[in-house]
């Protein structure tokens, strides 16, 4: 599956590599999602905060997602590790999905690894965006 480029915050990208370093101090050391996460990264196209496309998947946003196969409707916010909390749909960066899912905008399919296999999720809708809402993260 051809992947399409994603787009990150500069903020964004200053708090993930900072995460990305401390980290390596921590049980996720040598984890494949922050090897993803960094390569990611190197790829993405990034913009200032107030150039990101309001339909884009970034850190704090809430997002729709739909699994191809089976239609089931997942919505997650996007989050750091230390504010996740599955029982409320709040995702760690970290997280396969979280992973996955940051960057890509409305309309876009990505791929999630996970144990039953790989799954193609599309964003269906960016529910909630920081940047568009003007809100100080």
């Amino acid at each position: 599956m051809n992947q399409p480029s994603i787009f990150i915050t500069t903020k964004d990208v200053e708090k993930l590599r900072d995460l990305i370093r401390d980290a390596y101090h921590t049980e996720y050391r040598g984890s494949d999602y922050l090897k993803k996460i960094a390569e990611e990264l190197e790829k993405a196209s990034v913009v200032l905060p107030d150039q990101i496309p309001a339909d884009v998947i970034t850190l704090n946003s809430t997002a729709r997602l739909v699994d191809r196969e089976t239609k089931e409707e997942m919505v997650y916010s996007l989050v750091f590790p230390e504010d996740a909390d599955t029982s409320q749909g709040k995702i760690s960066i970290l997280a396969p999905i979280g992973t996955a899912m940051l960057g890509y905008k409305a309309g876009d399919t990505f791929e999630w690894d996970t144990p039953g296999g790989k799954r193609i999720i599309r964003v269906k809708e960016i529910v909630y965006q920081p940047e568009a809402a003007g809100d100080e993260r």
